[in-house]
């Protein structure tokens, strides 16, 4: 007696089979790169806020620069300069930020933070050495709410005393370089006028 064996049922089964592999081979690498496309878009985005978080600058200068030199006729005493936060900025925490100074023959890399301890007759001229370096400090504060008091808020302006070399003397162009702890530097590029009187505006 012949029997016959229909395979049929078992190939359709195989076929079944093969194709839900298929398919989860699939949802599977779609998932891989769906969680990769989405780890990839938010890398991007905070490279793009870091990004420009560092390149623009949290704050600026508000109004004219002011030479002073109560105590000498020859070079500056220290520079005021009225500070406030930019358009959409963020609070700075002035205690975290460096001061520097270079006018050709000094430069000071990193100048002493006094605080809101300005010395009670500002700052005198200071003549350049070994290991010398300037002293700045709050000077005076403008609208100022925020907690700690030297975090520069919304709406504040703080103005900050800056000592000055000896070598600032009349002519001589100088630079001062204030760099928050996040964002980018903000130059202040001035020349001291032909004559130095106590109080002077410096373009």
């Amino acid at each position: 007696m012949t029997k016959f064996r229909n395979h049929d049922a078992f190939t359709g089964l195989e076929a079944a089979i093969v194709l839900i592999a298929f398919v989860v081979v699939a949802a599977v690498f779609s998932y891989v790169v769906l969680g990769a496309g989405f780890f990839t878009t938010q890398k991007a985005q905070a490279t793009i806020h870091t990004g420009v978080q560092q390149a623009s600058s949290s704050f600026e200068v508000v109004g004219n620069v002011f030479g002073c030199a109560p105590t000498s006729t020859s070079s500056l005493d220290y520079v005021n300069m009225t500070l406030a936060l930019t358009a959409g900025g963020t609070p700075v925490d002035m205690s975290q930020m460096v001061v520097s100074y270079n006018d050709g023959l000094t430069r000071w890399s990193n100048l002493t933070y006094d605080g809101e301890s300005c010395p009670a007759g500002m700052y005198t001229s200071l003549t350049p050495g070994t290991n010398v370096q300037g002293h700045w400090c709050i000077a005076a504060k403008i609208n100022n709410s925020t907690i700690p008091s030297e975090l520069l808020g919304p709406n504040e302006q703080y103005v900050l005393a800056v000592q000055m070399p000896t070598t600032t003397t009349v002519n001589t162009q100088f630079t001062i370089n204030l760099q928050p702890a996040a964002g980018a530097v903000l130059p202040l590029t001035r020349t001291v006028p032909g004559a130095i009187n106590k109080v002077q505006m410096l373009y």
